[in-house]
Order: C-alpha cells, then sequence, then structure tokens
C-alpha cells in the first residue's frame, strides 16, 4: 500500500515548537490510534494534515499534496478527500440531521436526489434513520456524534480525521463510535488516524499506535 501521509523532520509550532523533528509514515490502509498527554501536540498534529496549521521546517506529504507550502488550489482539492470528526461535533443546528450528513456533498455539487440517498444510507448505517427528520439538539450527545462520523464518511473519503471523537461520550456511545470507525476502514476502505488521551482497552482489531512524547512521534509495538 502507497503511504497516505509522509513525514520527515515535521516541525510545527505555536509561540515555541510542539512537534519537534518528527518522521513517520502512514499506509492507505492503516487504522492509527495517536495518543499522548494533554498539551503534548496530538490535535496540532492532526491539524497540519488539512492544512489548519501551518508547517514551520521540515517535510510533510498528505494524499501526494505538499503540505510544508500548499496552494489554496491544493488545500481545497485535499480537503475533498478528507473527512473530519471533531470532539465537539460541529453540526450546524438550524438543518436537519440528513442535511448536515449532506453537506459535504452538496459542497461538491452533487445532485439533490444523490445526497439524500447517501444521507439515508449513512444515518442507518449509525443507526439514525428514523431521526432523520431531527435536528441536532433534539438528540443526545453520542447520537450527534454519529451524525457527525455519517457526515465524514459522506464523500467516501480516502483520510478520515478524528480529533478526540469520544472525549463527551459514555462508554456505550464511545464504544459505537470506535465500531463505526473500524467500518470506515473495513468497508469504505479509509484510512482512519483518531487522536485519543487513551486507545481503548476493548479494541478488538489491528491498529498502530503513535505516541507523542517530548515532540517526537513513537510508534508503539
Amino acid at each position: 500500500m502507497a503511504d497516505i501521509i509522509n513525514a520527515k523532520n515535521l516541525v510545527l509550532s505555536y509561540d515555541t515548537p510542539v512537534i519537534k523533528g518528527a518522521s513517520f509514515c502512514v499506509k492507505s490502509n492503516d487504522f492509527i490510534v495517536i495518543t499522548g498527554e494533554s498539551g503534548s501536540g496530538k490535535s496540532t498534529l492532526i491539524k497540519s494534515f488539512y492544512g489548519g496549521i501551518k508547517v514551520d521546517s521540515g517535510e510533510l506529504d498528505v494524499c501526494f499534496y505538499d503540505m510544508a507550502s500548499p496552494t489554496s488550489r491544493d488545500l481545497k482539492e485535499l480537503r475533498q478527500k478528507i473527512g473530519i470528526v471533531f470532539q465537539d461535533y460541529r453540526l450546524i443546528n438550524e438543518w436537519t440531521i440528513e442535511k448536515n450528513v449532506m453537506l459535504p456533498l452538496l459542497i461538491q455539487g452533487h445532485n439533490k436526489t444523490m445526497c439524500k440517498k447517501q444521507s439515508e444510507n449513512l444515518l442507518n448505517f449509525v443507526k439514525l434513520g428514523h431521526k432523520i427528520g431531527r435536528y441536532p439538539l433534539e438528540l443526545s450527545g453520542g447520537e450527534q456524534q454519529r451524525v457527525a462520523v455519517a457526515r465524514a464518511m459522506a464523500h467516501n473519503p480516502q483520510l478520515l480525521l478524528c480529533d478526540e471523537p469520544t472525549g463527551n461520550l459514555d462508554e456505550v456511545s464511545s464504544n459505537m463510535v470506535w465500531d463505526f470507525l473500524r467500518s470506515a476502514k473495513e468497508l469504505w476502505g479509509a484510512c482512519v488516524i483518531v487522536v485519543t488521551h487513551r486507545a481503548p482497552s476493548t479494541l478488538k482489531f489491528d491498529f498502530r499506535h503513535f505516541e507523542i512524547k517530548e515532540g517526537k512521534v513513537i510508534e508503539g509495538l
């Protein structure tokens, strides 16, 4: 499998360096779990994958785009190949969950019939088809996060980035989200990268574990 992310001596900073000369690669069929202490740079690293933070120095290629010096066109094209799941859901509260899931497809200009069908299929998959006409604030936190996962998968991304996707959820909801993320890899063929404080001991599938320590990205055994 080809590398979907390749980093060499990567440095990322805010006021001071956070990621300090990290080198690693991610294959297109990987499921990656990234852990580290609070403030270690987990979210900073994942932001660099979609251009949410600039590369200070070193090399970073994501989906064959050079993130050290991306053009605005590069970023637009790259983000059409990426799905993102945030800890705080970031759903549009004034829209039904059906329309929220349709959003990536609407941005890409797909016809409404196709958008509605894909949204319906994904909401059924995350076990929310019976609530298709509801609004986000009518759902529990776990249900909102399942909508967010469905939205992130709507356009069949090559790369699914998840920043603390279960941080606000109870154990039952958290386990459901992990199951859906596994399906994103196994059924849809996406490379999945999850940032979390701790990888659950209950995961029943193979994954690669990266830990951020003192600005380095270290792969665990």
